[in-house]
């Protein structure tokens, strides 16, 4: 296999790839909190994943991916280590109700809008579908895993009470469990933010604790009694429910089978507390040294150059910019053109190129297509443009090397058709947008495509024009754009 490196957020350096126990590897990626459409700042962590999914698979791993969704217990003030605010299922449930009376919301969408369940499985449904259109493997059914954390309030019990038992928790005054982060030497490894620092609540990131509660003001929430709570469940220490931390630490472990795994990913607003949080507790519960070997986190995402903000017009959902008519795929292909470590700013003239660039390499796969009668040639891993695309995201999952291999290589090819389709097919399986089923309309693949240019090209010629014509009508309910050229007839998908 070829060797890969990977930049650990831990070690902070990039390191040789070795997972436990090869050709596996497990992985576990934050997913969505179901409370509002997901934005494009959280799909850039996530079409992250999927990207460095889709690589380990081409080079040769077999990937079992875990992807979360938090449904209860991640709270509004979430950079605080102990969680602030509001349950973020509250805000959605008194989103809903409002939207509701206000006569915004049918009863279609969601039948109870003050049932966080029903509310939690619209935006989970959102999510999938948001999700599907921009090609996530994890979401459509590829082998992943999408747990949702009130499946998993039993086992996230079992693991607060052997923290008890192996003194890293105690239960406070007021009958909340807090895990005692002082009897886990290594807390503030991943984010630097050490003991002292947080004793002292450094950046505002811990609240000042009531001492008679907590033995440290950076100790953080297992379980909160409070029977008033829109969710909540029996427990050992009173009716309440799960900090958030808790969650995806026992989310982790129990889908993927492991006490220690070898990728854990996130945007980097994970690093503290979330993050610094699942390693303590995921160590205290096992007694092992490491939770995850490589902690991989994307960068945040700017729009328009500055912070995403409704107030400025420049907060941007999938759903929002697929209800425009923007194909996902120029999406997809937009939030993976920078490396997940570089800054990032989401821009309409960068969706503009997104669409260029995704058009150039349809329009390629449909010439090879056309040209090869359909008959793809593996290129082999040792053809220049696999070998370039593949060393580039071999170094910390470099997409934009390897796109630029990827295009360096279209401009100036003498290959065969046969085998630039098999070299765009491939690469694509990382990619993925080359199939137009990710365009607005149905699924049409693009073979399916390429045999109805040739079927119009034959009506043609024998002079069947209302065979041509039906043939193009069929090919624009799909969203495609058909010019006859001096080559046959050609299908474009409209982009942006």
């Amino acid at each position: 296999m070829i060797p890969i490196k990977l930049y650990n957020t831990l070690t902070r350096t990039t390191e040789r790839f070795e997972p436990l126990d090869p050709p596996a590897v497990t992985m576990y990626n934050c997913g969505p909190t179901v409370y509002d459409y997901a934005h494009i700042g959280n799909f850039r962590a996530f079409v992250f994943a999927d990207v460095l999914r889709r690589f380990l698979e081409l080079a040769g791993f077999r990937v079992e991916q875990v992807m979360n969704i938090t449904d209860v217990g991640h709270m509004t003030e979430d950079e605080l280590a102990d969680g602030a605010g509001a349950d973020k299922m509250q805000v959605a449930v008194d989103r809903a109700r409002q939207a509701r009376e206000s006569g915004d919301l049918s009863a279609d969408a969601i039948a109870d809008p003050t049932d966080p369940y029903q509310v939690a499985a619209y935006y989970s449904r959102a999510f999938l579908d948001d999700a599907r259109a921009v090609g996530l493997k994890v979401a459509a059914e590829g082998g992943g895993r999408m747990p949702r954390a009130t499946d998993y309030i039993g086992a996230m019990q079992e693991t607060i009470e052997r923290l008890l038992e192996r003194g890293h928790a105690y239960v406070a005054e007021d009958g909340a469990v807090y895990y005692a982060v002082e009897s886990f030497p290594g807390y503030g490894g991943l984010s630097g933010n050490t003991l002292d620092r947080l004793q002292g609540g450094a950046g505002g990131r811990v609240r000042e604790a009531d001492q008679a509660r907590k033995r440290h003001p950076a100790d953080f929430l297992l379980w909160k009694p409070d029977p008033s709570h829109l969710m909540k469940w029996s427990s050992p220490w009173g009716e309440g429910y799960p900090g958030w931390h808790i969650e995806c630490s026992v989310m982790a472990m129990r889908c993927l089978g492991r006490e220690e795994i070898d990728i854990h990913t996130g945007g980097e607003d994970n690093i503290f507390p979330h993050h610094e949080c699942e390693i303590a507790q995921s160590c205290g519960a096992t007694g092992r040294d490491r939770f995850a070997r490589y902690w991989l986190h994307a960068r945040f995402l700017m729009a328009e150059g500055e912070k995403m903000s409704k107030r400025l017009g420049n907060f941007y959902t999938v759903r929002g910019l697929r209800e425009e008519g923007i194909d996902p795929a120029v999406i997809r292909y937009e939030l993976l053109k920078t490396h997940y470590r570089a800054n990032m700013n989401f821009t309409r003239k960068g969706l503009a190129d997104a669409a260029h660039a995704v058009r150039r390499l349809r329009d390629a796969a449909a010439a090879a297509e056309r040209e090869s009668g359909g008959a793809a040639e593996d290129p082999g891993a040792g053809h220049p443009a696999v070998a370039g695309f593949m060393s580039a995201l071999a170094d910390d999952v470099n997409t934009s090397g390897a796109l630029g291999a990827l295009f360096a290589w279209l401009h100036d090819n003498d290959d065969p058709p046969a085998r630039r389709l098999g070299v765009l097919r491939r690469l694509d399986t990382v990619l993925n947008v080359l199939d137009p089923a990710l365009a607005p309309s149905g699924p049409i693949s693009a073979s399916r495509v390429a045999e109805k240019c040739r079927a119009i090209d034959e009506a043609r010629a024998r002079k069947d024009y209302d065979t041509a014509d039906a043939l193009r009508e069929e090919l624009r309910a799909a969203g495609y754009e058909i010019q006859i050229t001096p080559d046959g007839a050609q299908a474009r998908v409209p982009l942006a």
